[in-house]
């Protein structure tokens, strides 16, 4: 995975959610890599990646992370992941993912994405390489973990070349 890919999403990760949380305390953890099909912590934002890349994001956080951001972004506390959550911890990883997509086209980098997808529950694990041509096995997701006033947000990414 080349890290030219990589930072745009860490880089506008870390400066989105400084922003949208009020100018919180934002401090990114160590990170380490992961094979791509392993548990999410209870809330997750997936968008896919197609054209010269292919691969995902996933933004992964616990409900109560979901529900404590949801709540810094629309200034009233959120108990409950119903609608008004799960379209606000969409919309951060839209937010996210679009400065991070313009970032690389102005590299020269062109690909599309997925609209975000939002996964919530227990025990899940979610496995999003294996319908990649070529030997999907072998590719890893990089996890940068960034840590908020809110919570934890882990930013895993897993990205590769188009295999022609």
């Amino acid at each position: 995975m080349r890290v030219e890919y990589i930072n745009p999403f860490v880089e506008t990760s870390y400066q989105i959610l400084k922003e949208v949380l009020g100018g919180a305390t934002v401090t990114r953890g160590d990170l380490y890599l992961k094979s791509t099909a392993m548990p999410v912590m209870g809330v997750a934002a997936f968008v896919g990646l197609a054209g010269d890349v292919e691969g995902r994001v996933l933004f992964d956080m616990t409900m109560e992370t979901a529900l404590n951001i949801a709540s810094a972004m629309n200034f009233e506390k959120m108990t409950v992941f119903d609608d008004m959550v799960k379209a606000t911890i969409s919309e951060l990883a839209n937010l996210i993912t679009a400065q991070a997509v313009t970032k690389l086209h102005d590299l020269g980098f062109k690909f599309d994405l997925t609209p975000p997808a939002l996964f919530a529950g227990e025990k899940m694990e979610i496995a999003a390489m294996s319908g990649l041509k070529g030997n999907a096995e072998n590719v890893e997701a990089l996890i940068v973990p960034l840590i908020t006033d809110c919570g934890k947000v882990e930013v895993n990414v897993a990205i590769r070349e188009r295999v022609q």
